[in-house]
C-alpha cells in the first residue's frame, strides 16, 4: 500500500511540474480549433458545407437574397474543389447552391436576378437553387438522359 501511495504521489508531482512548466513557456502554441463561422448572409445546411472561401461578391449575393426575402438562405453545397465538371463555379469557390425556407422558389429566382454581380442562376427540380458570380447564364436542370440534361435552358448575356 505505501508503495501505491508512493507511486501515485510521484505521478501527481510529475504532471505538475509539467503544468508549471507549459504555465511559465511564453511561446504561443499553434492549436488547430475548428472554425465556425457566423455570419448573417446565409446559414449552412450542415457544418460540412465549405463556405469559408466565399468572395465578398458572392456572400454580397446571398445578401441581397436575405434582404429581398426577408430570410437568410441555407447553403447547401458550396466550395466542392472535386466537383465533376471542371468549369464549374463549386470547384474555385465561387458557387453556392440554396434553399430559403418558406419562400416561393419564384421569389428566390426573382431576387437572384436582381443581385448586383450575379452571374449564374440554375433552378434545379427538388428546389435547390445555385447562384454564382460566373458569366450571365440561367438554366434548368432536372436529372441525366442517356448522359444529356433534361430540360435544360440555357442564355447567354452580356453583364451591364
Amino acid at each position: 500500500m505505501r508503495n501505491l501511495f508512493s507511486l501515485a504521489l510521484a505521478c501527481l508531482l510529475a504532471i505538475s511540474s509539467f503544468a508549471i512548466a507549459e504555465a511559465q513557456d511564453d511561446r504561443p502554441r499553434k492549436v488547430k480549433l475548428p472554425v465556425h463561422q457566423r455570419t448573417t448572409a446565409y446559414a449552412v445546411q450542415t457544418v460540412s458545407v465549405r463556405t469559408g472561401c466565399f468572395s465578398p461578391q458572392l456572400e454580397g449575393i446571398l445578401a441581397h437574397i436575405a434582404a429581398k426575402t426577408g430570410t437568410r438562405p441555407l447553403v447547401t453545397s458550396g466550395h466542392r474543389p472535386q466537383a465533376h465538371r471542371s468549369g464549374s463555379m463549386h470547384r474555385f469557390c465561387q458557387a453556392a447552391d440554396i434553399r430559403v425556407p418558406g419562400v416561393p422558389e419564384s421569389q428566390i429566382l426573382a431576387a437572384a436576378k436582381t443581385a448586383p454581380g450575379i452571374g449564374g442562376i440554375g433552378r434545379y427540380c427538388n428546389g435547390i437553387v445555385h447562384v454564382d458570380t460566373g458569366a450571365r447564364r440561367h438554366w434548368t436542370h432536372c436529372g441525366r438522359s442517356k448522359g444529356h440534361f433534361l430540360s435544360a435552358k440555357r442564355r447567354s448575356g452580356k453583364r451591364a
